[in-house]
This record gives structure tokens, C-alpha cells and sequence, in this order.
């Protein structure tokens, strides 16, 4: 049986969305019937074969078999993104063991929050998203393809990639993960020197120490932020490999994998058994599958702007709305850090994925009846990956949890509620992740100290003039104010001043890394600062805020006649040259609301 509030928000998704569906279908359903190579001359095609071996020009030209795209997001100074560097060889090797090709269609630009947070360049990170979609685009226009690979890790990288993929929905597409890095310094020591340096205890070399024992080799970081929520949203949504997320790069089994997502898509494409192109795959249950999923693991806020995105990209719209009411019936079901001790290696140990989505779909809390890239469906991804003889097998996950401090049966959860909020009030709408912040600091009511950057804010703190219980304001940092930055720098510095014994919040129209906690956050204020009507930009210092988690509160204790009166503050106006912000004005000026997905592909 189907939980009568999953069945509901889904029904809601597509009642809204019956026209807007419709009409990507019906583009999908012209695009599937185009032949390949429609309208290509013989120039044109000997382009495309003119570097392939002679093995692959004779494939090619026979014209029988699937060609397939490999667009991958490998470079070699982020460690997420490079074991990614042998992927494309190896998918090759396999699909030409099958008679099948493939090429390597499109780079596609992947920048690290992690190296650029608290840096002008954060700036650039949330379009990065669109310009992925885009260059994705640019690779899959040729119109040779029967279907396409991703091979994409962090933040905005797989989101823009399913983005751009949906953009090309005829075609059939599997992800393919990297996998993370091997348990370093834990998440939470790691935490605590950040806190202690910002308190000034600890030497930079020390600090810089700290931070490589835990970002200390290739693969993906350890904590449960964006990057290694966008794996589980694969699982979840049905475009991996099953029990691909958290495998290690390098290793047998990893391999295994690689080769099998490429046999898998060979399935989906139109020469093979089962034709699933990818825009069909993706329709209102599977993204309801994917929000069930980020909240009973309480993953990355980012995904409460990327998933309207990606909806958006299939034909759907998602709003804050959908989320608030599934949170309302979904538990929490994991502790992976920062909700708890735990990182994803121990997570996946204990169970991982598969072990949240057995025990969501045993409880009717996903739709069963969705296509996946497996053929068995999403029970499929229930199912831990192993190697038998050095070959690829899956089997069940025990009854019990082997670490009830990491994942839980559903009976037994953390927490009945999910962990995610949407507030609102005179201020707008806002998302909050209560999973990592004690009930004692779910509500606040505190004068505002209001700053119109992170560095500010930061000044302030390393001043001493941050005194008292308050409410930190940062406006200003939208996306079309400045493309809506990461402010996770703060965290380390207004946790300190809790532990402290004051009590504090942060209200922003920014976003903060998946891996930020502890303190009460409303972020992805909307409407933004910089919007028209927005009460964010009347706020004034010792203007009281009252945030309350439970009552869903985002209140500016201000009376109407009293704002009426007051003139928008001015938004700051600098503008750092040496990081290509002046490139993207045009986008700041796209870009949509946070909560239609903070984006400026603004297709209708």
C-alpha cells in the first residue's frame, strides 16, 4: 500500500503540471522518432569517425549498432573527480566487447566549494549547475548518440548533468559515480579544530594539518553534504548501477560497476531490450522517490533548489510545499555527519542506501512502479553490491541493523520528523534542516545584526562586537543579487558563540554547504534582497526575528507601517575582478527565485 501522503503530493505534482509535462513528452516523443544522423552528410559523419580505430569505423558505419556519449566532469585537481580519469577507457573496452561504441563527448566544468568557500569565486559555484547542463548540451548536439554516460561527482555537477540530460530525453541515460575516499580525520575532530582555529587555539600549520588527514587521497569527501547526497538521489531515482553510491575508486568492485553501468545502458537504448529514454524515467514518482529519500537521510539543503531545477528540466513543477508535506510523514532514518558521528564509508558499512530504501519501500513511502535502470525496478536498489568470484552480485541486507547509531529500522527512527522545515512569515519563505541542531536551539527570538556579506559577518566576529543572543542577517547573497554563495564559512564562528552560552541564528537569502549544522539556520530566504518586495532588505540592526522551527515561524517583529516607511537597504556594489564574475551578469539577471530552483535556464 501506498502512503496516502506520498500518493497525494504526487498527484498534486502532476495535477499542476499537466500541461507543461505534456508538452516535453510530446518533444521527446518528435526527438525519439528523428533517425540518428538525420540531415548528416557524409562529411559530416566521416568527422565524426575520422579518429576511431578501424575496429570502431567498421561498427560505425554499419550503423547497427548503439553509439553511445560519455560526458564526465574528470579533471585532476579535485579529488572527487579523479578516478574519473580511467572511466571512459574502460566503458570503451566494455561496450566494444558488445559490439557497441562510444566516444567521449564533452568535459563539462567541475569547481569545488570546498577550495573556493569563503572566497569571491563561491560566487560562480550555483550557475556552474546551468553552465553544466549547457556544456552537456553541447556535447549530446552532434546527434550521433543512442544514449549517454555520466560520470559526474560533487555539488552542482550531477544536478547540472541531469539537467542537460533531460534536455536530451529521448535518449536512455545511466550515472556513474567515483566513490568517496577512505575514512581520514573524523568529520566531527575536524569540525572541532575549525572552532578552535576561529577561536584563535590552534596555529594555521596545525589547522592546514588537520584538514589533510581528512582530505587525504582521491575520491569523494567523507562527509553526507551535496556531493554524496547527489549519489544517493541516483540510487534513489533509479539512474545508477544498484549499490553503486559509495563504493571505493580503485578496487575490483568499483570496476565492476563501471563496466556494468555501460552494459546497463546498452539495455536502455533503442537496439536493446528494454528502450528507456531517460525523460520518461524521470516523471513525478521518481522525483517523489528522490525527496523521500534526501529527507529520511536529511541530506543537502542545496538539493531543495536543485531538485525544482531538475523537475523543472522534465516538465514538472516541484515547490517548497511538496517537501514540507512529505517531511511531515517520512522519519529519519540515518545519522551520517553532519547529523551524526558517522561518515558515508560507515554509513554505506552499515547498510547505506539500500538499507533507507528497503525500509521506506516495505513502508509504502516509495513508489514501486517506477522504471529504473535496473530491470528489477527500485527493489532493485535495496540490495547491497558484492563480488562472488571476483564477479559482480547482489544480495539482501540483514533484518537488523548492524549500527543503530547510523541507520535504523523504520519502526525505530531517530526522529519521526525528517529534519527538514519550510518557515514562513512577513520575511517569506525560507528552508531549514533542524537534523543537526538541538531541539534547545529550534526557536529564537533575538534583535538582528544585520551585514551585507560573509566577510563582514566575519569582521564583526574577529572584532568582539558580536555580543549577546542575536540574529545573524546576511543579505544580499541571492542568486540574482550574486549567485547565491555558500556562506559555510560562518558556521565554525557562530558556533562558537553558542557554545558560549549565547543564542544565535543565521537568516540569509545564501545557501551553506550540505555539511553545515549546529546553528539554527533559514536560509534560501525568498523573496531574495534583491527582489522587489522583499522585507529582507528593510530589516534594521535590533529589529527583533523570530525563528521557531516547529511552528514554522520566519517572523520580522516589525509592524507593517513601520517597514512601509523604511526605504530598501542598497546592495553592495563591489564586485572583485580575478574571478569572472563579470561574465555571468546576464545570468544574475536570469535567475529565477530560489524556491523555483535559483536557476537561469529559464525555458518555458
Amino acid at each position: 500500500m501506498i502512503h496516502p501522503q506520498l500518493e497525494a503530493v504526487t498527484e498534486q505534482i502532476q495535477q499542476r503540471s499537466l500541461t507543461r509535462r505534456a508538452a516535453y513528452l510530446e518533444k521527446i516523443r518528435q526527438a525519439a522518432e528523428r533517425p540518428r544522423q538525420q540531415g548528416l552528410s557524409c562529411s559530416n559523419l566521416a568527422h565524426v569517425m575520422a579518429a576511431e580505430s578501424e575496429q570502431e569505423r567498421l561498427i560505425m558505419r554499419s550503423g547497427g549498432a548503439s553509439h553511445i556519449a560519455i560526458i564526465s566532469s574528470y579533471n585532476d585537481m579535485l579529488s572527487a573527480h579523479v578516478p574519473l580519469a580511467d572511466y571512459p577507457e574502460i566503458l570503451k573496452k566494455t561496450l566494444l566487447q558488445r559490439g557497441a561504441t562510444a566516444q567521449f563527448a564533452a568535459g563539462v566544468p567541475a569547481m569545488c566549494d570546498g577550495v573556493t568557500q569563503g572566497t569571491a569565486a563561491m560566487q560562480l559555484s550555483l550557475f556552474s549547475r546551468d553552465l553544466i547542463a549547457q556544456a552537456t548540451a553541447i556535447g549530446l548536439s552532434h546527434g550521433v548518440f543512442d544514449g549517454a554516460l555520466y560520470l559526474g561527482v560533487c555539488d552542482k555537477i550531477v544536478p547540472g548533468l541531469l539537467i542537460g540530460a533531460l534536455h536530451f530525453g529521448h535518449l536512455p541515460a545511466v550515472f556513474v559515480p567515483a566513490g568517496p575516499m577512505h575514512s581520514g580525520l573524523s568529520n566531527p575532530e575536524k569540525a572541532a579544530i575549525r572552532e578552535r582555529y576561529a577561536r584563535g587555539e590552534v596555529s594555521r600549520d596545525e589547522l592546514l594539518t588537520a584538514e589533510l588527514a581528512a582530505y587525504h587521497e582521491a575520491g569523494t569527501c567523507t562527509f553526507y553534504g551535496t556531493a554524496n547526497t547527489n549519489q544517493m538521489l541516483m540510487e534513489a531515482m533509479g539512474l545508477h548501477v544498484p549499490g553503486s553510491a559509495f563504493v571505493h575508486p580503485q578496487t575490483l568492485l568499483r570496476t565492476k560497476l563501471t563496466e556494468q553501468a555501460a552494459l546497463t545502458l546498452l539495455e536502455l537504448t533503442k537496439q536493446g531490450e528494454r528502450y528507456l529514454p531517460v525523460g520518461l524515467q524521470i516523471n513525478a514518482k521518481a522525483l517523489v522517490n528522490g525527496m523521500v529519500a534526501l529527507l529520511a537521510t536529511s541530506g543537502s539543503t542545496n538539493h531543495g533548489l536543485h531538485l525544482p531545477a531538475i523537475a523543472r528540466a522534465a516538465g514538472y513543477e516541484l515547490r517548497w510545499e511538496d517537501f514540507a508535506q512529505l517531511a511531515q510523514v517520512v522519519p529519519q532514518l540515518a545519522k551520517v555527519y553532519p547529523n551524526g558521528a558517522a561518515d558515508v564509508n560507515q554509513f554505506h558499512a552499515a547498510g547505506g542506501v539500500a538499507w533507507v530504501l528497503r525500509e521506506l519501500l516495505g513502508e509504502g513511502l516509495l513508489h514501486a512502479d517506477v522504471q529504473t535502470a535496473a530491470a528489477q525496478g527500485i527493489s532493485a536498489y535495496t540490495q547491497e553490491a558484492y563480488l562472488h568470484k571476483e564477479q559482480l552480485a547482489w544480495r539482501d541486507l540483514p533484518d537488523t541493523s548492524p549500527a543503530e547509531n547510523i541507520v535504523r529500522v523504520f519502526t525505530e527512527p531517530f526522529a519521526q520528523h525528517s529534519g527538514w522545515h519550510l518557515l514562513q512569515g512577513n520575511l517569506g519563505r525560507a528552508m531549514v534542516k533542524s537534523s543537526a541542531v538541538k531541539p534547545e536551539f529550534w526557536s529564537i527570538r533575538a534583535p538582528a545584526k544585520v551585514f551585507a556579506s560573509e566577510q563582514a559577518a566575519a569582521e564583526a566576529y574577529q572584532a568582539g562586537t558580536l555580543t549577546g543572543d542575536f540574529v545573524m542577517v546576511v543579505r544580499f547573497q541571492g542568486p540574482r543579487a550574486n549567485g547565491m554563495p555558500e556562506l559555510h564559512s560562518l558556521m565554525p564562528l557562530l558556533a562558537n558563540l553558542q557554545q558560549r552560552g549565547q543564542q544565535v541564528a543565521l537568516v540569509t537569502d545564501g545557501r551553506l554547504s550540505g555539511a553545515s549544522g549546529k546553528v539554527l539556520t533559514a536560509l534560501h530566504v525568498t523573496p531574495e534582497a534583491a527582489s522587489a518586495g522583499s522585507v529582507l532588505s528593510l530589516i534594521q540592526n535590533d529589529d527583533l526575528i523570530h525563528l521557531d522551527v516547529e511552528a514554522n515561524v520566519l517572523q520580522l517583529e516589525v509592524t507593517a507601517e513601520v517597514l512601509a516607511s523604511r526605504q530598501p537597504a542598497a546592495q553592495p556594489k563591489d564586485e572583485p575582478f580575478g574571478y569572472g564574475l563579470e561574465l555571468f551578469k546576464a545570468q544574475r539577471q536570469l535567475a529565477s527565485p530560489a524556491d523555483q530552483g535559483a536557476s537561469f535556464l529559464t525555458e518555458e
